[in-house]
């Protein structure tokens, strides 16, 4: 066995040993291209390929920052391990060890301090270890000194045949006789709403809206909350990662937190998403709160991951 830096000659061995590899994660060569390959801070020399007689049995991707990424700016002392995964049949050969030390190895003498699995933002394709689908993961970087962390939450919902409850009616009316507006966005308030974003939830969200005002696609995928005065205090979207299911983010002004907003905002999302045919809505990632908030509109979690990192 020996291992090489990634070139573009091993993509479909690659993206083919994933697929059999993590079964519960199946990508396409388009989708590896597009979140790895072509992610701006990927560097082949931090993407490692095992080969036992020339064939790929294994496959690492680390990471660090190499382009600031919003207010984070380019956070050296981290490294990220985002994707690891070794052949069934030539597991417990050291295989794994030996990926994951090259990884460490070159980050440390690279600056990084600690090294994070799998929730690198924003480009992650899953935020932490998944223990229930992956068992002999969590055991394997447990054994090379990583800890474990939070949970977060995969969830999802069907919305065939989906309507606001009375009781949501009803909140809705309450808050627009209070002089609160729920609407589709309009360019009006698109330098507004990127304001919004950055002050109140951080430059991921407001990079967000912004790629969906640059696609030309954000009247149909953002919603706005707005306050009696007519400012924006609310909002949410959806299909960040491109398709057109996927919910979030959403939030409401920290100051109005105790009006209800947020429930009716995604109820409001729902009944939007409803309308276009959009009868499957998810998230990725949630914390335990959240999970609680959400689970109490009839969304379920579908799959919990765990966060690891090991100090260098």
């Amino acid at each position: 066995m020996k291992i090489v830096t990634y070139e573009q000659k091993y993509e479909k061995a690659v993206t083919a040993l994933w697929n059999r590899t993590l079964h519960a994660d199946p990508i396409t060569v388009e989708k590896f291209r597009r979140q790895a390959l072509f992610d701006e801070n990927f560097d082949p020399s931090l993407c490692y390929v095992a080969l036992e007689e020339e064939q790929p049995v294994g496959f690492c991707l680390g990471m660090r920052r190499k382009f600031p990424y919003m207010e984070r700016g380019l956070e050296p002392e981290r490294g990220w391990i985002v994707v690891m995964f070794v052949a069934e049949e030539f597991q417990r050969r050291g295989i794994g060890t030996a990926l994951a030390n090259r990884a460490e190895e070159d980050m440390k003498r690279a600056g990084a301090e600690n090294i994070t699995l799998s929730a690198y933002s924003p480009s992650y394709f899953f935020p932490g270890v998944d223990e229930e689908n992956y068992p002999n993961a969590a055991a394997f970087f447990k054994k090379l000194g990583y800890v474990s962390g939070k949970k977060d939450y995969s969830m999802c919902k069907d919305l065939h045949g989906y309507q606001m409850s009375p009781e949501a009616e009803k909140k809705m009316e309450a808050a627009e006789k209070k002089g609160y507006r729920f609407i589709n966005f309009t360019y009006e308030y698109a330098l507004e709403l990127l304001e919004f974003n950055k002050n109140q939830f951080g430059g991921g969200w407001k990079r967000n809206a912004l790629i969906a005002m640059q696609n030309g696609t954000a009247e149909d995928l953002i919603l706005l909350v707005l306050s009696p005065k007519g400012n924006i205090c609310g909002f949410c979207m959806r299909m960040i990662d491109g398709n057109p299911m996927r919910f979030g983010p959403i939030g409401i002004d920290k100051a109005m937190r105790n009006e209800g907003l947020g429930s009716i905002l995604l109820d409001f999302a729902q009944l939007e998403m409803a309308k276009r045919g959009v009868y499957h809505m998810y998230f990725v990632s949630t914390d335990e709160p959240g999970r609680r908030y959400y689970e109490r509109h009839g969304i379920h979690v579908f799959r919990s991951f765990t966060s690891y990192k090991k100090e260098l």
